[in-house]
């Protein structure tokens, strides 16, 4: 059964408001932050291709090998899954990055379908194939699907958001931080939108395209 979707500004709202109403230094972060982004992607190919690139890489060179895919003509299923290896190296694609960007496009994944998948089903539907881990994932549900209580507790930026936000002694691991955000569903994915709002005011920085 599929939960609650993030489709408008509205609805990033409604769950800024619960947090801020149960956790004070949510609170207290959005009134710093203001009005936190809907950041809504369409799904499909392309969205699921634009996380691999950005997997280990900092958000410029990721936008960076993404403009020149496009340049080139590079980010079409087809398009990727013919290439040739120096076409995709020129592009700024590492081998691992070219295996897998090529593995995607030769999957055939039924990306229609996945919008009706439970959030699990569609993180181990999307693990399955090589590259994709649950960060990939879970980025691909919160962003691309919409889904409300999708986190990212493996992203170093929500990480080190939260040390900071909580006064944590040291960056919380995947597993602690995948624990505390048990307290913030079913809004876990506003929290997240709320945790890369503040690493950004803080360090100057985006966490998170």
């Amino acid at each position: 059964m599929v939960g609650r979707l993030i489709e408008t500004d509205a609805c990033v709202a409604e769950g800024a408001a619960w947090l801020a109403a149960r956790e004070p230094r949510f609170a207290a972060l959005l009134e710093r932050t203001g009005p936190l982004p809907l950041r809504r992607h369409p799904d499909g190919f392309a969205a699921l291709l634009d996380a691999i690139l950005g997997q280990q890489v900092s958000t410029a060179s990721a936008a960076a090998m993404r403009d020149r895919l496009a340049a080139a003509g590079l980010f079409e299923a087809g398009a990727i899954a013919g290439a040739g290896e120096e076409a995709l190296r020129a592009c700024g694609l590492s081998r691992q990055k070219i295996r897998y960007a090529q593995a995607l496009a030769r999957a055939d994944l039924d990306y229609p379908a996945l919008r009706g998948r439970p959030d699990e089903e569609v993180i181990g539907a999307l693990v399955a194939l090589p590259g994709i881990g649950r960060w990939t994932a879970e980025i691909y549900a919160m962003f691309s699907l919409g889904r409300a209580d999708v986190f990212a507790p493996g992203d170093l930026a929500l990480q080190e958001a939260a040390r900071m936000l909580f006064d944590l002694p040291q960056r919380p691991s995947e597993k602690a931080l995948r624990g505390m955000a048990g307290a913030w569903s079913p809004w876990r994915a506003v929290a997240a939108r709320a945790l890369w709002a503040y690493y950004r005011l803080e360090r100057k920085r985006e966490g998170i395209r």
